[in-house]
């Protein structure tokens, strides 16, 4: 580290405020709408193209159906993820990214190269220690 990051104090920097409310600390909020080990993941996929759940499975290997469900139930709530069902035998559901997903496209770019910058030998900030 270079030490810019502790010369610049907290109330020039744009956009990231201290908050003495927890509760209402913005970047809080947006980082739980990200969270979770298979979230980014999934966004991943949904924006390169509308997907199936099954799609979804093989593309994230590892991931057990009930998680998925749990994640993907998640990022709809939060308005990120739009789930289609088609009324056909059998049934069809599909799963795309929304306008407001699309707007975490320069974040998650932005978290790519951060990662790939802290990477150790582009092995990434944990390794290969994701078995879990």
């Amino acid at each position: 580290m270079d030490g810019q990051g502790a010369e610049q104090p907290q109330e020039s920097r744009p956009g990231f405020r201290h908050s003495h409310d927890h509760a209402d600390c913005k970047a809080q909020l947006a980082l739980r709408v990200i969270q979770g080990r298979w979230k980014l993941l999934i966004l991943r996929e949904l924006i390169e193209a509308v997907r199936r759940f099954s799609d979804l499975q093989r593309a994230l290997p590892g991931v057990s159906q009930k998680v998925l469900t749990a994640q993907l139930r998640e990022l709809e709530a939060d308005g990120v993820v739009q789930r289609t069902v088609y009324a056909q035998v059998p049934p069809r559901v599909d799963y795309a990214i929304t306008p407001l997903g699309c707007e975490l496209l320069p974040v998650l770019d932005e978290l790519h190269a951060w990662g790939e910058k802290v990477s150790p030998q582009g092995q990434g900030v944990v390794g290969s220690s994701q078995s879990s």
